[in-house]
């Protein structure tokens, strides 16, 4: 065999075997046939910046320079260093009597301004990077909490995400509005028209379970939604499960008063990615009963990019609710989504 050609073979051959070990190593890492999880870091669990305690994290966006936001449900926004994990700012937020936020859902704005949930009426707020208010969003009657609304204390808008193009805003409620069927959460939308965000149509989204709420959604690049479930029973634990949903051909129930199964109305089509109960604990402890200890409260949820085969790179954390038994916990995972047509 001449020089050249052993060396093509000697390369093919490395190739080849470098790929068989990544496989082997993604499937050694497998929660599912679409998920894996890298790593994961409990590096910020207990800690404080500044004077601000690091935790209580409920949401997680990709900021326009690389770096990573972090919303803490305490009216406090983290900027971190996606090296590793650690704060290198914190900004505080505040509603317009400068009153505390029960802060969940975020997303960053082409402009680099935040777009911020807060679950208290509940309301969509934007702020400049430095936390000055500058506007809030219209949200429909019936997602404002009881006796405004129909919606239930500490169970409304929980996710938040532009979906591309950055013309949609999209926000999940956590459970479902008194009058819907048990297990209906709506997903309501703003399009942004000359600039402001106007309301847009709303969707039906089913949950595996009525226990189970959502407390995370996120745009994929290709328009579908990556959904959050998740549930606690206490002694055994929470339950995690990730799903890919579509909005094309869901039904507008923004004049649907009530979700109760009736004919005509489509929800969001799901399909299921992972229960993450089935992850590699990947040596990771807890400290309270789980199904599996690498589980916690997870609560925040980002895309920060694409792997070289072109899966997902999706990054949680959990809310550790400031609890000595709970961990503020950042998950590392890759996810596979079917293309579509």
């Amino acid at each position: 065999m001449r020089p050249r050609t052993l060396l093509a073979a000697l390369a093919a051959t490395t190739l080849a075997a470098t790929g068989t070990a990544n496989a082997n190593a993604q499937h050694s890492h497998a929660c599912s046939a679409s998920v894996a999880i890298d790593s994961f870091s409990d590096a910020l669990d207990k800690t404080t910046y500044d004077g601000t305690y690091v935790g209580n994290l409920s949401a997680l966006a990709v900021d326009r320079d690389g770096s990573l936001a972090a919303l803490s449900d305490r009216s406090a926004l983290f900027r971190l260093d996606t090296k590793r994990p650690r704060p290198t700012a914190a900004v505080p937020l505040a509603d317009e009597a400068g009153g505390e936020l029960d802060s969940e859902g975020l997303a960053v704005d082409r402009d680099g301004t935040r777009l911020v949930t807060s679950e208290t009426e509940p309301s969509v707020r934007r702020y400049s990077r430095e936390g000055e208010l500058l506007e809030r969003l219209p949200v429909p009657d019936a997602l404002k909490v009881t006796p405004a609304g129909r919606a239930t204390a500490n169970q409304t808008f929980e996710g938040l995400t532009l979906l591309p193009g950055g013309r949609t805003l999209l926000a999940s409620m956590e459970y479902a509005l008194a009058g819907d069927d048990p297990g209906t959460v709506r997903f309501q939308t703003w399009t942004r028209d000359h600039g402001r965000f106007r309301l847009g149509p709303q969707y039906a989204y089913p949950t595996d379970d009525p226990a189970l709420g959502v407390p995370d959604v996120q745009a994929t690049p290709d328009g579908r939604l990556l959904v959050l479930e998740r549930g606690f029973t206490a002694g055994v634990g929470n339950t995690v499960r990730l799903h890919l949903a579509d909005p094309r051909h869901a039904t507008d129930t923004s004049r649907v008063e009530h979700l109760t199964g009736q004919p005509g109305v489509r929800p969001l089509h799901k399909t299921p990615l992972a229960d993450l109960a089935d992850c590699p604990s990947l040596g990771a402890t807890a400290r309270q009963p789980q199904p599996n200890p690498l589980l916690d409260n997870i609560e925040g949820m980002t895309v920060t990019g694409r792997d070289r085969a072109g899966s997902l790179k999706v990054l949680l954390v959990s809310d550790d609710n400031q609890n000595p038994a709970q961990t503020t916990r950042l998950y590392h995972l890759r996810v596979r989504t079917a293309r579509t047509s």
